[in-house]
């Protein structure tokens, strides 16, 4: 760590130069040092296009959860809705026609159910994707770069890896990750290849713990190694994401480093994280490739966001 602080205070310095972490060189963004798009440059109109001549069925598919007051979450975050009638119910109706209505108010954190993480959720050492500083971007009442509602809309080719069916087990094991050799295999037994532009999502069977163990859902997980989060991002994928709530393995596959997974998709590559993706029925159906389409809530500077993903056979 120490040697990290120097090389930013000689950066800062000297002339721009590259910044390191403690592994290697992680910006400026391939895609250009001012570049605030991230992995979405991958998006294409063609791409679009493609991804629609999936649809065979037009079967559409809900990869959100339900958002409530039990939906497990990490501490302190949680949900509740307040619902307001129109005189409190108990007065009179609006107009000849008599309209009542119903308006409610919901106080809850965005991190919470099925959501996407954005560049400025998750940092290394006050560094954010293109090597943003956090204290260029931080603002108490909504962050000024990187807000979710700068993410592009998206309808794109998404691609299924049933991670049960590698492992042979029907929900795997806290701990259990996997790398490049786990996903070249499942992308082989599914017929698919991942190329640029996609969404990958990740089946592990472990969205069946969120109602009956929630504490446990969010305090343990399968998930994605290092070493395939940096396999996914050198493929140009836009987005990854599974049906846990951290995407990533946890206990962590070193335990000196967490959420090292975010961090290399998030900081390094630009690459946003879907977590708690609801995938238990296209994998009921056998579903490996699909369109995939999201248009998130735009609520300014949001660091993270509450989402309803639609993929469509």
């Amino acid at each position: 760590m120490r040697m990290m602080v120097t090389l930013l205070v000689g950066a800062a310095l000297a002339v721009p130069a590259l910044a390191q972490d403690a592994e290697k060189n992680w910006y400026p963004s391939k895609y250009g040092a001012d570049d605030t798009k991230g992995a979405m440059n991958n998006l294409s109109e063609a791409g679009t296009v493609n991804a629609a001549k999936l649809i065979k069925t037009g079967k559409t598919y809900a990869l959100g959860v339900v958002t409530g007051p039990t939906t497990p979450a990490y501490p302190p975050r949680s949900y509740s809705a307040t619902i307001l009638q129109s005189n409190d119910g108990q007065g009179g109706s609006m107009g000849a026609n008599k309209v009542t209505a119903h308006d409610d108010i919901i106080h809850s954190w965005v991190g919470i159910g099925t959501q996407i993480d954005g560049f400025a959720h998750l940092g290394i050492d006050h560094h954010y994707y293109n090597g943003v500083k956090g204290s260029e971007l931080y603002s108490p009442a909504g962050v000024t770069k990187y807000g979710t509602e700068t993410i592009l809309p998206t309808a794109t080719r998404g691609v299924l890896l049933d991670m049960t069916k590698h492992f042979g087990k029907a929900v795997l094991e806290p701990g259990t990750a996997f790398n490049r050799a786990e996903i070249d295999a499942a992308a082989k037994a599914a017929g698919v290849t991942i190329g640029k532009g996609d969404v990958v999502l990740f089946h592990t069977g472990w969205m069946t713990k969120a109602a009956s163990d929630p504490q446990g859902f969010i305090a343990q997980q399968p998930g994605l190694g290092v070493e395939g989060a940096e396999y996914l991002a050198s493929l140009d994928v836009v987005m990854v994401g599974a049906d846990t709530a951290a995407l990533e393995a946890i206990p962590f596959e070193d335990p000196t480093k967490p959420f090292i997974v975010h961090q290399t998709l998030l900081a390094k590559y630009g690459v946003h994280v879907l977590e708690s993706i609801n995938t238990a029925e296209l994998a009921k159906d056998g579903a490996t490739e699909f369109m995939f389409v999201l248009g998130q809530p735009r609520f300014r500077g949001a660091v993270q966001m509450v989402i309803n993903p639609v993929a469509i056979r």
